[in-house]
């Protein structure tokens, strides 16, 4: 874990003394030496930092001794980052102070002689707070010496991408017929005997034996599915929060929760739902054995309809005794042959039979050291498959950490081994999972955004940062450090992590990382001192009664906070965030989701200069200031009575946050007013935006706006020129526009080559299509709610035959392409389009499409056969388009030959599939 931390810092430290050579500036007097002294002794401690972190397991002193550099470690991230950022903030307060700064040459913080007041007090703070961090990691260093530690080389490889798509499919159950057997046996059976009882089965194992992926086999299997009217899923977990599994069984039987505060509201609601229900319960994961606790449950369960089953997961056989199972599968470990067979399914994964055949002796030693636990043989074969030489082999085989008692009888030492693999720059961002909790959906997307705010992944020559994250993220992944993922449209990627693997990561950071739960009436979350000091980085869970801990002001160096509200949270709803960000000064990342309305935006955001990440309901004033921003998931602009809202900040608030990156939204663009305030936010200087939106939606307008013409004119006005006065930067791949009311989109579009997706959402005052078949790397158009075109031509096209002239001075048909890359096509509530059909002969058109979305357009009479024809169209879809339906229902030859040749067709619910 420390080698994690150490070695980004020497990056920065080699950094900065190479920027203050090169400029040839002279810090306050000795600070440039201290600087020098810092990185001499990180160097020295790094290279013994390998054997360091594997003795940590057995030795509480060499523990305790890297509980103190991690600390230290974590004081100069601090410090360096407010080194960093402190001359941003200066130059801001300048401008606060005098207007014509700007025009002036700004005093550059750390590379510029002409320094004031402020800049003279701000450099011997941080100067003095170096030399008090060398103070200490002196001590630290002559530390060392005690342990003779040894020189290990840390791994070295690289981490070369590997697309996770090949991992999504990829089942974790390997062996257990037996058991798969008896366990669907005892789910689908109804004996005479069980016709008035809800039957409770408990698989009883190790942690890592395969517990839970034998209850997901059963929850997901087609025959189970059948059975049941009802599947609910509940990580149970320690402690058992009587609350949260109440909760989490309502929301499987019902999809939402009810305003119920008291525990025996929430039991009777469960009574009552259950009821002539059949309903399959898994409580996964359970570990108290007191009954007390689980009597109530039975009790509101019992009035399921005969034949429902409870399926129970734990590694205590006094648990399954406690609740009262009418059966008990115990879990064994794999046999030699199945340990074999799933560790082979990774370990030798995309080898030569030859390779396998030299490295089988060697394998079969360590699968026998993994003790039939399907997680120790996945762990260790997916660390073995980047190993390629029968020395690394033996390298692992013969590693000291097979001796580990901890954890899981020796399920510490494969999760050891392979984190120990990684390298640092990955360690971090695997760690950083621990701020979630147990069975918490992690998305890859947001994860890689997390890592990119916590300055663990470094722009590198001219690869996005995007790019390292995910190669980051697949690297851990093929090395089965996540499981059970989900790839949803789009692309989004969801996935889990093992709770012995989650439970791993939380013995690494110890009190650095917190996911905390707060519900019901529990007494409010209190934070020690010595909590305080280390965390790092919380995730807060505040229930619906749950009142906001006044101990998390005291955790004044937290980088992250992520603050999750129950829905219409009723006591979180006070004062208390108004101060919380006067003290949380060191926060890079901030979520707060599902933040209750009751709640006013808190204030003093503008505080957070070193803040990266910030996903929250509504921007807020301030936020001008916080120029190290590089995610920041919506920007909301809002009017009350035609002024801004005192709560949120206007457009021209983006003006300096020229380091966002990746995805915006920006809504409420309706309440623009001014032109020149949407200019002002310099839109196109944000040049690693890669998906924006512009969402037009604006205040609630009066019955008198709403019938004015006037008003209307001066709309439709306002929304084009505002549109055209946010030109996005020129590398944008995705763009939406949405609730626009002028009649032409800007002429900005035509010029985004890099855009591969556009969507244009109800555009109710265009009457003729935008041109934008010249888009040179569009792949997917959607045009959805464009209500007032009638016609759809040549125009849309967006060429003719001269343009091809004019530039290549031939007019060759060939060369002249409309959409040339465009792959998919949805028109969707086109209420008025009647025609549709392409005239110009001269021109290819959509030469790559491969499927066609046509609905709600209920007065079109036909589709393009130029379009129909085509013989790249995989996929044709047609819903309310009457006309159109009818002409291809009857399956005429002279309709039916356009299509026919089409694979997958789908006509108002019917499908139709060629031979």
């Amino acid at each position: 874990m420390v080698d994690a931390i150490v070695s980004p810092l020497l990056e920065q430290l080699i950094s900065i003394s190479y920027e203050e050579a090169k400029q040839q500036v002279r810090l306050v007097a000795g600070v440039g030496k201290q600087v020098k002294k810092l990185t001499s002794n990180l160097r020295a401690i790094q290279a013994v930092l390998n054997d360091a972190e594997q003795r940590q397991v057995k030795e509480e002193s060499v523990r305790l001794w890297l509980d103190q550099l991690k600390e230290t470690s974590y004081d100069i991230d601090d410090v360096l980052d407010e080194w960093i950022t402190a001359r941003l903030k200066l130059q801001i307060e300048d401008v606060d102070e005098n207007a014509l700064v700007h025009k002036k040459p700004v005093c550059s913080f750390l590379l510029s002689p002409c320094i004031g007041f402020k800049q003279v007090v701000l450099r011997r703070d941080i100067a003095q707070k170096i030399i008090e961090i060398n103070e200490n990691l002196d001590d630290i260093a002559k530390q060392k010496d005690v342990f003779n530690f040894n020189v290990i080389r840390g791994s070295t490889e690289k981490s070369e991408r590997i697309h996770s798509t090949a991992l999504i499919n990829v089942s974790d159950v390997r062996g257990r017929d037996e058991e798969k057997n008896i366990l669907k046996r005892k789910l689908l059976c109804e004996s005479n005997e069980e016709r008035n009882a809800v039957q409770i089965i408990s698989l009883v194992g190790m942690g890592g034996i395969g517990k839970t992926t034998l209850a997901q086999f059963a929850y997901n299997d087609k025959d189970v599915i059948e059975n049941f009217d009802k599947r609910i899923w509940v990580c149970v977990s320690d402690p058992f929060d009587e609350f949260r599994i109440a909760k989490a069984i309502i929301e499987g039987l019902e999809g939402s929760l009810p305003n119920l505060r008291e525990l025996n509201s929430l039991l009777e609601y469960i009574h009552t739902s259950i009821k002539e229900k059949k309903f399959f319960l898994i409580l996964d994961d359970v570990w108290p054995d007191d009954y007390s606790k689980w009597e109530p449950f039975h009790n509101c369960l019992m009035n399921g309809l005969c034949g429902s089953r409870i399926l129970v997961t734990t590694r205590k056989e006094t648990v399954a005794r406690m609740m009262e199972s009418t059966d008990v599968i115990s879990i064994k470990e794999l046999s030699e042959q199945e340990c074999w067979s799933l560790f082979k399914r990774f370990a030798f994964s995309g080898r030569s039979p030859t390779e396998c055949e030299q490295l089988e002796e060697i394998g079969r030693k360590i699968v026998g050291k993994c003790k039939g636990l399907p997680l120790a043989a996945k762990t260790i074969g997916s660390l073995l498959r980047f190993k390629k030489t029968r020395e690394e082999w033996h390298i692992i085989l013969n590693s000291e950490m097979w001796q580990l008692e901890e954890f899981e009888r020796g399920l510490l030492a494969p999760l050891l081994l392979s984190y120990n693999d990684l390298p640092s720059a990955i360690k971090r961002c695997f760690l950083y999972c621990a701020v979630f909790p147990k069975d918490y959906n992690l998305d890859k997307d947001e994860l890689v955004k997390l890592w990119m705010a916590q300055g663990y992944i470094e722009q590198k020559g001219n690869i996005e940062m995007e790019m390292t994250g995910e190669w980051y993220f697949d690297f851990l992944a093929t090395r089965s450090f996540f499981q059970e993922f989900d790839e949803e449209k789009e692309g989004t990627v969801r996935c889990k992590m093992h709770d012995i693997v989650h439970d791993f990561a939380q013995y690494l950071t110890r009190k650095e990382f917190a996911a905390i739960e707060i519900d019901g009436d529990e007494k409010p979350f209190l934070l020690t001192n010595t909590c305080q000091e280390k965390l790092r980085h919380l995730m807060l869970v505040l229930g619906f009664w749950a009142k906001f801990p006044f101990s998390i002001f005291d955790a004044k160096t937290l980088h992250s906070l992520i603050l999750v509200y129950s829905s219409n949270n009723q006591v979180a709803a006070s004062p208390v965030l108004q101060g919380l960000f006067d003290q949380l000064t060191c926060l890079r990342a901030l979520k707060i989701e599902d933040l209750p309305p009751t709640i006013k935006i808190p204030k003093g955001l503008e505080n957070l200069i070193h803040l990266r990440y910030l996903k929250l309901s509504m921007v807020p004033n301030g936020i001008e200031r916080l120029t190290s921003l590089r995610t920041l998931s919506e920007f909301a602009v809002a009017r009350v009575g035609g002024k801004y809202s005192s709560k949120s900040c206007n457009l021209e608030g983006l003006r300096p946050l020229n380091h966002l990156r990746g995805f915006l939204q920006i809504s409420g663009l309706g309440n623009v007013t001014d032109a020149d305030e949407a200019k002002n936010a310099h839109l196109e200087k944000k040049k690693n935006l890669i998906d924006l939106i512009l969402i037009f939606n604006e205040r609630e307008e009066s019955d008198d706006e709403k019938a004015s013409e006037e008003m209307n004119e001066e709309k439709e006005a306002k929304h084009e020129a505002v549109c055209e006065a946010l030109r996005p930067p020129p590398d944008i791949k995705s763009l939406e526009i949405m609730v626009f009311k002028g009649r032409t989109p800007s002429n900005w579009i035509g010029s985004l080559n890099k855009l591969k997706m556009l969507t244009l959402n109800s555009f109710v005052k265009c009457e003729i299509m935008p041109p934008l078949g010249k888009l040179p790397s569009l792949e997917i158009l959607r045009i959805w709610h464009m209500r007032s075109v009638k016609r759809v031509g040549d125009e849309f096209l967006g060429m003719e035959i001269s343009d091809h002239i004019h530039i290549h001075g031939t007019s060759s048909s060939s060369s002249v392409i409309a959409f040339p890359k465009l792959q998919k096509l949805e028109l969707t509530g086109m209420d008025e389009l009647e025609e549709w059909d392409f005239g110009n002969d001269d021109i290819t058109i959509m030469p790559h499409i491969k499927s066609l979305y046509i609905t709600y357009c209920e007065k079109l009479k036909s589709l393009p056969e130029l379009l129909l024809r085509s013989t790249t169209l995989e996929s044709l879809t047609i819903f309310g388009v009457p006309i159109v339906q009818e002409s291809f229902k009857r399956r005429t030859e002279k309709d039916w030959s356009k299509i026919s040749h089409i694979p997958n067709i789908k006509i108002q619910n019917i499908v139709f599939r060629s031979k």
